[in-house]
């Protein structure tokens, strides 16, 4: 089997080589288990290996092998939450070799080849059906805020103070003002950017790959505020900020802080930086 280029990450730390010495066995068991005809990987995968999966009775279905991060464990339990409403399918799970079976979108084509309006036109249409209320066994946005507040200080050290402090500083008194003043709990997707969007048969468009977490309805915005997915620039983001607060009745400053405050948690991992995120927090800060 040939791994797709955007997986090429994980062969950088004990874990990723694990997990791809386990992939042979599991993609072997996964078939035989669910009786799979699997076809060759998708290559633009970057955080699980996916492959197209044939069912004995001729539905169309994609087998998902998830690298052991945090953020995707509970794709399953949000799938199975939203049934279909909104997002794909969830056929089959297999815990313990965090292996996915789900609805394959057809043709499958990214929300991100519309032009930017009419892509938020799909979001503000959307969203308020993911909207769900939640709660085990779904992380708590605070509770993942809480550990950015305590990384992000450390992180920015590690890789030699990529941006000026004042970022920092600022992102860390938006994020602490926010998690205690939150409004209603809801099932959010923190990756839900035009990219994980897909033109589907059942209906005309679905989410796949969420990051689910439960917080207010603020935060379920901020992927699609920053992606660079629909325009890179200050012009693209400030366009979306204020369309996608207006039509759909958001608090446009909360949205715009917890835009700040995430994605200068997601600009830095422990060894990599990302300067079009920071462009981003800086265009929001300063704009």
């Amino acid at each position: 089997m040939i791994l797709p280029e955007g997986l090429d990450w994980v062969r950088g730390s004990p874990t990723g080589r694990s997990w791809l010495a386990s992939l042979p066995t599991w993609l072997a068991e996964c078939g035989e288990q669910w009786s799979l005809r699997l076809g060759p990987p998708f290559r633009q995968a970057y955080a699980s290996l996916a492959l197209p999966a044939d069912l004995p009775d001729g539905t169309a279905a994609v087998l998902k092998l998830q690298y052991p991060d945090e953020d995707s464990r509970h794709e399953a339990d949000a799938l199975s939450h939203w049934d279909g409403d909104g997002a794909i399918r969830l056929l089959a799970h297999d815990p313990g070799r965090r292996a996915l079976l789900v609805e394959r979108c057809r043709p499958g084509t990214a929300l991100h080849e519309l032009p930017m309006d009419r892509a938020l036109d799909v979001m503000t249409g959307l969203l308020p059906r993911l909207w769900r209320p939640a709660g085990a066994p779904f992380t708590p946005l605070a509770e993942e805020a809480a550990g950015w507040i305590d990384r992000m200080p450390r992180r920015w050290a590690t890789n030699g103070r990529p941006y000026e402090r004042r970022l920092l500083d600022a992102a860390l008194a938006l994020l602490t003002d926010l998690v205690s003043s939150q409004g209603e709990q809801v099932l959010v997707n923190q990756d839900l950017h035009a990219g994980n969007v897909l033109a589907a048969d059942r209906e005309p468009w679905l989410v796949i790959d969420p990051k689910p977490l439960t917080g207010e309805r603020e935060f379920s915005v901020v992927p699609l505020v920053r992606g660079r997915e629909l325009g890179h620039s200050p012009a693209a983001v400030q366009h979306r900020l204020d369309r996608l607060t207006a039509e759909l009745n958001l608090d446009r400053e909360r949205v715009r802080a917890w835009t700040i405050g995430h994605t200068l948690a997601w600009s830095l991992t422990e060894d990599a930086v990302f300067p079009h995120q920071i462009e981003v927090v800086r265009w929001l800060l300063d704009g």
